[in-house]
């Protein structure tokens, strides 16, 4: 699965890990991360990820 790159603060989602302090469990899509969340890290909204290796 792909991951996702924070461009604001580095923080990278790996949906094979998931978000578990998030409530995302481990095996969720970035496609599929409920509407509301947020990178834990710094807050930034789905919008400020962009793919990544």
């Amino acid at each position: 699965m792909q991951k996702y790159l924070c461009v604001l603060c580095g923080y990278v989602y790996d949906p094979e890990v998931g978000d578990p302090d998030s409530g995302v469990a481990a095996g969720t899509a970035f496609a599929d991360l409920p509407e509301d969340w947020v990178c834990p890290d710094c807050g930034a909204g789905v919008e400020e990820f962009e793919e990544t290796e």
